[in-house]
């Protein structure tokens, strides 16, 4: 590589990650100017958290509980004229914080969380395909494995923070608007902060597990695929796909292996008398699928010609 770079606005997208991945002495000078690693995991958080989608979407994950708040005090003044299960959810997310966190995680797991996993696994590759940089991170020269280890790291850290974010979130902002009132469920029965707290994180870790298939179906979508939008839409529409077919009784009982079968075996740890057999078995089979298609990310990665 020389040791001059163009500059101004002539200068490529990869010539200018050049210059970052190896940035050229000064001329005349005899110091000897140590390379900066493109791929330690600090540039790859500063470089994915630094995105405007990451930016938006977390910003969407703090929003959603001002909305349910809005929209309760909005639709209490028709609470009479409705009735039924919405009814129940109505009154049971207003009775405190704990319960208010609790119908935030019910509603956010179904699909915020998903689309969240498959976001900032799905997109970390192939956004860098679409910027045609992927191919000069590649020259720095770096193995394969390791741009797509950090990659896949820094997404499911990104994942995780989201997790844990919400119910965290969601417990302030329940509390402020309806009191720091404990759990009490529809039945009548009651958990002390201290029970409830530490269930409600280990619903949250079994979350969290249950989302690593979808993560790792969307980072293998986004080793085959130069367009973003494909990996993360994609792996949102293989968890509808596999949630329509786990309605289907006549595919028992091989629906069980299916990675959202057990998706809501956590609320399991926030009854009174706790079961974790769903869970055991939920988590399982999601660390299963999840390492099989990281598995399949990296055959594909490791092979594939990188044009962009």
């Amino acid at each position: 590589m020389s040791e001059t770079h163009a500059e101004g606005p002539d200068v490529s997208p990869g010539d200018a990650l050049l210059d970052v991945i190896e940035p050229a002495p000064a001329a005349g000078s005899g110091e000897i100017h140590q390379v900066r690693d493109p791929l330690s995991w600090r540039s790859e958080l500063r470089r994915q958290w630094g995105r405007r989608r990451t930016i938006w979407a977390f910003g969407l994950l703090l929003a959603l509980p001002l909305v349910l708040v809005g929209s309760f005090a909005f639709g209490q003044r028709s609470s009479n004229s409705r009735g039924g299960a919405s009814t129940r959810i109505f009154d049971l997310a207003q009775s405190g914080a704990a319960n208010f966190s609790l119908v935030l995680v019910f509603l956010a797991s179904e699909l915020l969380l998903v689309l969240l996993a498959a976001l900032f696994c799905g997109d970390a590759v192939p956004s860098e395909a679409s910027w045609s940089s992927l191919r000069y991170l590649l020259i720095a020269p770096v193995q394969r494995a390791r741009l797509l280890t950090s990659k896949l790291a820094i997404g499911i850290a990104s994942t995780l923070v989201a997790t844990v974010l919400l119910p965290a979130w969601g417990l302030l902002v329940g509390g402020v608007a309806y009191g720091w009132d404990p759990l009490t469920n529809p039945l009548g029965e009651n958990l002390s902060w201290g029970q409830f707290l530490p269930r409600l994180a280990l619903a949250m870790a079994y979350i969290f597990v249950t989302l690593l298939p979808i993560a790792a179906i969307a980072f293998w979508i986004g080793t085959r695929s130069d367009a973003p939008l494909a990996a993360v839409g994609g792996a949102v529409l293989v968890s509808i796909l596999l949630n329509i077919l786990d309605q289907l009784d006549a595919l028992d009982p091989y629906r069980n292996a299916f990675p959202g079968h057990y998706s809501r075996a956590w609320q399991d740890a926030l009854a009174v008398s706790p079961d974790y057999t769903d869970m055991v078995h939920g988590a399982l089979w999601a660390l299963v699928w999840a390492v099989a298609f990281t598995m399949l990310a990296y055959r594909r990665f490791r092979r594939s010609d990188i044009l962009s």
